[in-house]
This record gives C-alpha cells, sequence and structure tokens, in this order.
C-alpha cells in the first residue's frame, strides 16, 4: 500500500538544505515594476521636475521613444510566454522585463534614477528569497552519499529523478508539476526522486547534468532502473546545451511512458496477491490432507502384512 503523501514542513525543508518560503516575493515584486509608470504620469509635484525630450517639454506623459522602448519589450514578453508553462511563469516574465524596462526609462531621464532603481532591485533579490514548493507529494530527496545506493537497490524498480538546483526559476516553477506527477504515478515499481546538484556538484558530474544557466539543463529528468538511465529529458547537443523542450505534465506523461508503466506494475502487483492468497489456499488444504494420506497408506501395509 502507498503510505500518505509527504506536505514537507519547514523543519523538513531545512534538512533537505532548501531554504525558508518565502511569502513577500509575491507582493514585493509588483513595486519594482511600476516606480517609472508612476512618477512619470500619476505623481503631480514629482514628473514636472523629470526631464523630458518631448517637443511640448511635458514630462508628464511619455515621449515617442519611451513608448518605443515599452512596445519593444511588450513583444519580447509575449515571445517569452510562449513556452510558459505555469501561471507562475507567466507573471514572473512579466515582473522580470517590467524591471528592464524601469531600468532603461530611468537611464533615459537620469543616470542617478537608474543607479538608484538597480541598488533597490538588488537590496530586493538580496532580501526575500525565492519560493520553494511546500505541497503534498511522494518524492524521495537523495543526498550524494544516497543516491547511488537507494538508484541500484532493487532492479526491478523503475525511477524518474528531477535534477534541480534552488536557485533557477525554472526549477522552481516545475516543482509542483513534478509533485503531482508524484502523486499520481508514484508505485512500488515507479518512485520519483530529486537531487539538488546545486549542492552536490560531484553528481551532476557523474549523472553528466551540468548546473551552468548557460547550459540550459535545468531541470533534467532522468528515467533510471538499476542506477542505468534508460532517458533523459530535455537532450544534450555536441556543444553541451539543452535542446529545447517543454516540460509541461502531457509532455511527461508522453515521453516517459507514466501511464503504460504504472499500469504495468499496477498489473503485476495484483498477479502476486492473487498468487501469494492462492498459495495459501493449498498450503492450508495440504496440511489437512496430510494425515488422511498417511492414514490410507498406514491402513493399505496392514493388509499387505
Amino acid at each position: 500500500m502507498q503510505s500518505s503523501p509527504v506536505n514537507r514542513s519547514k523543519d523538513s525543508a531545512n534538512q533537505l538544505g532548501s531554504e525558508k518560503p518565502s511569502s513577500c516575493r509575491r507582493p514585493i515584486s509588483v513595486p519594482p515594476t511600476l516606480p517609472f509608470l508612476l512618477s512619470s504620469t500619476k505623481c503631480p509635484g514629482l514628473c514636472e521636475h523629470l526631464p523630458s525630450q518631448r517637443e511640448d517639454g511635458n514630462s508628464c506623459d511619455f515621449d515617442w521613444r519611451e513608448v518605443e522602448i515599452l512596445m519593444f519589450l511588450s513583444a519580447i514578453v509575449m515571445m517569452k510566454n510562449r513556452r510558459a508553462i505555469t501561471l507562475e511563469q507567466h507573471i514572473g516574465n512579466i515582473f522580470l522585463f517590467s524591471k528592464v524596462a524601469n531600468v532603461v526609462l530611468f537611464f533615459r531621464v537620469d543616470l542617478r534614477f537608474g543607479l538608484l532603481y538597480i541598488t533597490l532591485c538588488v537590496v530586493f533579490l538580496i532580501t526575500c528569497k525565492p519560493p520553494i514548493y511546500m505541497g503534498p507529494e511522494y518524492i524521495k530527496y537523495f543526498s550524494d552519499k544516497t543516491i547511488d545506493e537507494e538508484l541500484e537497490r532493487d532492479s526491478r524498480v523503475t525511477w524518474l529523478v528531477e535534477f534541480y538546483a534552488n536557485w533557477s526559476p525554472e526549477c522552481q516553477c516545475f516543482a509542483p508539476v513534478f509533485a503531482d506527477l508524484s502523486l499520481k504515478y508514484n508505485c512500488s515499481g515507479l518512485k520519483f526522486g530529486k537531487i539538488d546538484i546545486g549542492r552536490y556538484a560531484g553528481v551532476a558530474e557523474r549523472y553528466k547534468v551540468s548546473p551552468s544557466p548557460l547550459s540550459k539543463q535545468l531541470p533534467s529528468l532522468l528515467l533510471l532502473q538499476g542506477g542505468r538511465e534508460i532517458m533523459r529529458r530535455p537532450q544534450v547537443d555536441k556543444k553541451g546545451r539543452a535542446v529545447s523542450w517543454s516540460f509541461t505534465e502531457e509532455n511527461i506523461i508522453r515521453e516517459f511512458n507514466l501511464n503504460e508503466t504504472f499500469e504495468k506494475f499496477k498489473k503485476l502487483k495484483g498477479r502476486s496477491e492473487k498468487i501469494e492468497e492462492l498459495g495459501s489456499l493449498p498450503q492450508d488444504n495440504h496440511d489437512e490432507q496430510q494425515p488422511i494420506r498417511t492414514l490410507e497408506e498406514e491402513t493399505e501395509s496392514k493388509k499387505d502384512k
């Protein structure tokens, strides 16, 4: 029988080396995206003192270059969001490029404003750490000392292991998707695991997963059996860069044949349980019939005598 899903508490997260989830990131991410818009259009008494390149000298409205910059970055956000999987990724892309737009626009107005805004963004990144998923899951968290032993313990068990890093936004967004898959497909023959290669660089080398942001290999999913790799996503080209692949739940189920694997182990478990039940019945009958056969043999032997 499956055990209850694990709901990661703060203590268990700390034991695994994970960071405490931050509840301030989402609300605080909003203000840094709006300062230029607010200061230049919605703050009477402030926008009048800002320099402007408009012909009418109205510094409380956007000039043509500012509109052009905003339109260009909006197009980039739309392109990036085509590959986004979750709502968090969509919102994250909007926040990220809104900050980029603020940097460019503030530097156009005044170098000091640009430097001040960058300083505030750096302080925000340092003080407000990215959140981690803390919901229910059927996932085994490995360390560099336990991963090989656990994967090689039973060659009949298939493992789907995520190689991730806490600092990676892609890994943070993928965490609830992987947890949901573990809740649906975890069984005696198909198990789910995770290893933080940001902490265990040796494991990354051993399994040939690069933690470098430039390689774009995070997260990586490896299907392993008996410690041997069967397949991985994303695949890696000759230059060591990941081949573009979308980490949606549908793609993972299809590429790793999770439905077929789960049903196979489910049937095997059902058969083994039936065999055990049937095996116990003959055993009992055999014990009951054994004395009868013995008495018959004794009677026949007496007749012969």
